[in-house]
């Protein structure tokens, strides 16, 4: 296995350096300056040398890359363009709240969307398999942002069972995990939704191989055949699955964010965004592009667990 993970981790820092390249220079083809952005257009010529000067804008694009690419490898984020602050410092100060979120509602979008499409699947052409396809098509055409505001328009404008503005930078802990409820939701429904077919379709397969047949020929109840055989044998695609649907949780988060007024690395994201702070929009992309080849690395070393066959070599 430790071969293996070196292997991982080399392709990791390929990738990693491949989207440094690309954020880096897809920064420096948007026809804007900066310092004109940054300073106004009322700054003097003066001014705006100097903050080029002070950015390092005034180098050779080169030497500029490999100053970026160097305070990477470092672990230095470099700083914002508008407040001057150190970018890492922002970045972790806020990623718990991104964490919670986007754990949270993959947590809770396979807590859903697995037992859905097993239960879909045993019950094939029957009202819950037509009513589990319904709900899970109805996910995949609702967008992170729309589903968030019908969800605050029903339960906290109408019900009131939940705050409109969620201000989770103070309360208890049952406080904070009682404001993550609805943007968890929010993303989670949408991921059981995409769960919930792709097990749906990999129970119907394995119920039809002969492994299964045997099984119940054996006697054993269908039971222990669906949850102990079968269920344990499409984990693996399913695992997959949500891994790679990371990077659409992430982008989710960014919306939800903004729509349930979270701090968080999308919103800050956004904010860098509307800003046109040019450094910190660089290491926030490249902040999500690690956090997914971490995620997709950490599933591929789970498959064991399901499957005792997948030898890492």
């Amino acid at each position: 296995m430790g071969i293996y993970i070196a292997k991982r981790l080399m392709s990791a820092v390929i990738i990693m350096l491949a989207v440094a390249t690309i954020v880096f220079f897809a920064m420096r083809v948007i026809p804007s300056d900066p310092a004109q952005v940054v300073l106004g257009t009322y700054a003097t010529e003066e001014a705006l040398q100097a903050f080029r000067r002070d950015m390092g804008l005034d180098r050779p694009l080169l030497k500029q890359y490999l100053e970026f690419v160097g305070r990477l490898v470092r672990g230095n984020l470099g700083r914002s363009m508008i407040t001057n602050q150190p970018i890492a410092e922002q970045i972790w100060s806020l990623f718990p709240y991104t964490f919670n979120l986007a754990i949270s509602s993959t947590i809770l979008g396979a807590l859903i969307g697995i037992p859905l499409g097993v239960w879909a699947a045993i019950r094939k052409n029957t009202a819950v398999d037509y009513v589990s396809r319904i709900v899970a098509l109805a996910g995949f055409s609702f967008p992170a942002f729309y589903l968030g505001v019908i969800l605050l328009l029903v339960f906290s404008v109408e019900l009131g069972w939940f705050p409109v503005i969620h201000q989770v930078r103070t309360g208890s802990f049952s406080e904070h995990i009682y404001k993550l409820i609805l943007p968890a939701l929010s993303l989670g429904l949408i991921q059981a939704s995409y769960v919930t077919r792709l097990t749906r379709s990999s129970m119907l397969e394995a119920l039809n191989e002969d492994y299964v047949r045997t099984a119940l020929a054996k006697g054993l109840k269908p039971s222990t055949v669906h949850f102990k055989h079968v269920l344990k044998n499409i984990m693996i695609p399913v695992i997959t699955a949500i891994g790679l649907y990371t990077g659409t949780i992430l982008g989710g988060a960014i919306l939800t964010e903004t729509v349930f007024n979270r701090p968080g690395l999308g919103k800050l994201l956004v904010g860098a965004i509307s800003q046109r702070d040019y450094t910190l929009i660089q290491s926030g992309l490249v902040v999500f592009a690690f956090i997914v080849v971490i995620v997709n690395l950490i599933v591929d070393l789970t498959y064991s667990l399901f499957d005792p066959r997948v030898k890492y070599e």
